[in-house]
């Protein structure tokens, strides 16, 4: 699969995750054992096995969500490595609250060939910082 697909693929599974549903967004991800993940849930992690528990705990926190936009802000494309830059704009259900919220992150990917598609081998995921005292 080439990466622009796999990277429709991955936009299209983090609407899932929004709703609570892992299982899409870790079709995406490596299964090899350097594979790393940095979101705000929890501490990174490194190695398949502890990826996936931390995406399904992840998950877990949200419900009724999407990412409603997502702003490419760079990109930087070779044959064995894509390292894109974004920010994610989310609304969900947070962590069993009722209320919609929205969450902005700011969000680092880097893909690498692996077989005939592209995987994700590393995402890190961050809210971004308010502007305070502007």
């Amino acid at each position: 699969m080439r990466l622009e697909e796999v990277i429709e693929q991955f936009r299209e599974a983090v609407n899932r995750f929004a709703k609570g549903d892992p299982e899409p967004a870790k079709a995406v991800f490596s299964h090899r054992s350097d594979v790393s993940l940095a979101n705000p849930w929890g501490p990174p992690v490194v190695g398949w096995k502890k990826v996936a528990e931390a995406l399904d705990a992840a998950a877990a926190r949200f419900r009724d969500g999407e990412v409603t936009a997502v702003d490419p802000l760079t990109r930087h494309v070779t044959p064995h490595l894509a390292c894109f830059l974004d920010i994610e704009h989310w609304q969900a259900r947070i962590g069993g609250g009722d209320a919609i919220s929205s969450l902005d992150l700011r969000v680092t990917s880097i893909y690498r060939p692996e077989g005939t598609t592209w995987a994700l081998v590393h995402r890190h995921a961050d809210p971004l910082p308010t502007q305070q005292g502007h």
